[in-house]
């Protein structure tokens, strides 16, 4: 077996020994910033919803108590680890919709200014949830105490 064989087989096993870490940590910060975001919508609610007003929304109340529900009920699930890949889906519905709604212009700039894109506020709530989506809550959720292996 060759040298580079063997660093390979050795950085394969230390990435799945960091995987359930760095998923919880993913998890646990960004689900704890969306209930953070959402209990601030909840708050002022009027404010978010005279602000959807202005993005054109319909139905700017219902649609504020809608984001501020699923922000603050995505982030309890993604914490604890319990339909994590629901509650990821209807995160990144949610946070491709605020791209397209309040940060258009940065959307619109994905290819040409990426940097944009990436400063937007919706980058990092997205890219987390994506992030839990693909590779799923890691071992140490209660999906995996609920499902199974298979959770993972």
């Amino acid at each position: 077996m060759s040298f580079f064989t063997k660093v390979h087989l050795l950085l394969v096993k230390l990435g799945a020994l960091l995987q359930t870490p760095v998923l919880l940590i993913i998890r646990g910060y960004w689900g704890w910033q969306l209930i953070l975001t959402g209990h601030g919508k909840w708050t002022n609610l009027d404010r978010v919803a005279h602000y959807f007003g202005t993005l054109g929304l319909p139905a700017p109340k219902l649609s504020a108590m809608m984001v501020a529900s699923t922000e603050l009920v995505g982030g309890a699930l993604l914490i604890l680890g319990l339909c994590s890949r629901f509650a990821s889906a209807a995160l990144v519905v949610l946070l491709c919709g605020a791209y397209y709604t309040a940060d258009n212009e940065a959307l619109h700039a994905l290819f040409t200014n990426p940097d944009k894109f990436i400063a937007a506020d919706p980058f990092l709530f997205l890219y987390a949830a994506v992030i839990v989506f693909c590779f799923g809550p890691g071992w140490l959720a209660l999906d995996t105490f609920l499902f199974g292996k298979k959770a993972e």
